[in-house]
């Protein structure tokens, strides 16, 4: 998902608390995050994203249905995890399954999942690092997150970073490889991610 410079009036930095009332009163089409500290309208997905994110979603919620039924995954949880200035809206997170009516943001998720084009390597303001960086970097200092995942949207590549006893782990797999998230149930061929698209399209008659 790229980020586009469509940004409200701006006097300031807005706090984590601030940027969620300005959320709530946004008509629910509109996409917001806040990075450091500045709120930003993301730009539309594109049909091959919205793709990959539904096949991961599903992935996950048939896995966890026989794994674990205390959790579910959906697509574009808020994150209020007590990163101060930065509210990210993953596009596929696991969440706990026992969510209120109208609720928009969740304090503890457990896999958080991007998926990145190249428009995704827009710096943050202020920074010299992209934002799937920062990203990856407020994902994994959740004490709750085991996994998360960087799929991508033009080529067959998956970057997954595992939570060990240790630290995290890395490892970046290709079309020939198989994605296993052995504490959400999961395994399944990487080229599952991208059934439906023009990366792996369907027969045709």
């Amino acid at each position: 998902m790229g980020v586009e410079a469509h940004e409200p009036a701006r006097a300031g930095q807005m706090s984590g608390e601030a940027f969620r009332r300005f959320q709530d009163g946004r008509p629910d089409h509109e996409r917001w995050e806040l990075i450091a500290g500045v709120p930003m309208m993301m730009t539309p997905p594109t049909i091959a994203h919205n793709r990959i994110a539904g096949n991961l979603e599903r992935l996950l919620n048939d896995a966890l249905a026989a794994h674990d039924q205390t959790r579910l995954a959906t697509q574009r949880p808020g994150l209020d995890l007590g990163s101060g200035d930065f509210r990210p809206e993953p596009d596929v997170g696991v969440i706990d399954a026992d969510y209120a009516a109208g609720q928009r943001f969740v304090a503890r998720a457990y896999l958080l999942a991007e998926i990145v084009s190249e428009s995704d390597e827009v710096r943050v303001p202020g920074t010299q690092r992209s934002w799937i960086d920062v990203k990856c970097d407020i994902y994994r200092a959740h004490p709750s997150c085991d996994a998360v995942l960087i799929v991508e949207q033009e080529r067959v590549a998956v970057r997954v970073f595992s939570r060990a006893p240790t630290g995290w782990t890395a490892q970046t797999l290709g079309a020939e490889n198989t994605l296993s998230l052995s504490a959400f149930g999961l395994a399944c061929p990487v080229t599952a991610l991208y059934d439906g698209t023009p990366l792996r399209p369907r027969p045709t008659r």
